[in-house]
């Protein structure tokens, strides 16, 4: 059974299923060949599909068929996607590499990546909008978590500081709207894929989504520091580059790493009402923070 199964062969198999649901649902065709190439080249084949994995093993907690997670899971990665192509802009970060390859504006052209960003972000809630069992407001919750007062939000936040002394408050908040919201609905809307959580079991996964999504950007920021450009694909050294506020020029390497491993503690200790039934999420809090790219 699958729930038998080791935690890597279950993360393989749940990063194969989603990405076979995001390739059936981009176009492969249209009146706009390029644009449509532009969108499968930025979402396909790369990726370690966190989101996605978030909301499966949050609908396992909820005892829900991995069938009815697929349309929620592909539009959060949907809306991931187009948030790294907008991301690696010139107007933003300026990047040239993004999971091992070019960006997507270095392997088309600006318009176009601006363009294949938009209708990823259209095709997510297009998706989101046909699928019934993560709720009615499914596409309230994805829209709040991308808008202004999530990930576009934190983005803004971000350039606005770019320069600027930061302490621990303000860039936890920044990263609990710029990578933490995001992360927060997809755990959100996969668990609505099963059975209704009670309050406080609501107000629990919340705790851990809070906690594994700021412990996934610490970890971001060390291995940016740490890590290699080969092993990220993508290029490292960025923040400093950009004089930019991370964790790790915050509180230093080590003290960075003490505080992943805090936030991890907090994520699991969040979970204990579900016993057992939150072994995936235990397991992908680990993976999480233990992670080299």
């Amino acid at each position: 059974m699958l729930d038998d199964l080791a935690f890597p062969v279950w993360s393989r198999e749940r990063q194969q299923r989603i990405e076979d649901v995001l390739e059936a649902m981009l176009p492969a065709a249209g009146p706009a060949a390029r644009l449509s190439s532009a969108m499968r080249y930025a979402t396909l084949g790369g990726g370690k599909r966190v989101r996605p994995l978030l909301a499966y093993a949050a609908s396992e907690l909820t005892g829900a068929e991995a069938a009815d997670v697929d349309a929620p899971a592909a539009a959060v990665e949907l809306i991931h996607a187009y948030s790294l192509i907008h991301d690696d802009l010139p107007c933003m970060d300026d990047d040239s590499l993004r999971r091992g390859k070019p960006t997507c504006h270095i392997a088309f052209d600006v318009p176009t990546a601006l363009l294949a960003g938009d209708a990823l972000q259209s095709l997510a809630f297009a998706v989101l909008g046909g699928a019934r069992a993560c709720g009615g407001d499914a596409c309230r919750v994805l829209a709040d978590a991308a808008g202004h007062a999530g990930m576009a939000g934190g983005q803004q936040l971000d350039l606005d500081s770019t320069g600027s002394a930061l302490d621990a408050e303000a860039l936890a908040r920044l990263h609990a709207l710029k990578t933490g919201a995001l992360i927060r609905s997809a755990v959100q809307l996969g668990a609505r894929c099963g059975r209704a959580l009670a309050g406080d079991e609501a107000r629990a996964l919340d705790g851990y989504a809070r906690a594994v999504g700021l412990a996934f950007q610490v970890i971001d920021d060390i291995l940016d520091v740490e890590g290699s450009t080969t092993t990220l694909g993508k290029t490292t050294g960025k923040d400093a580059a950009q004089n930019k506020a991370t964790f790790v020029t915050l509180l230093g390497i080590d003290e960075a790493k003490r505080h992943a491993h805090e936030l991890h503690r907090e994520a699991v200790a969040a979970l204990s009402p579900f016993g057992s039934g939150a072994r995936r999420l235990v397991e992908l809090a680990e993976w999480m923070v233990m992670r080299n790219r």
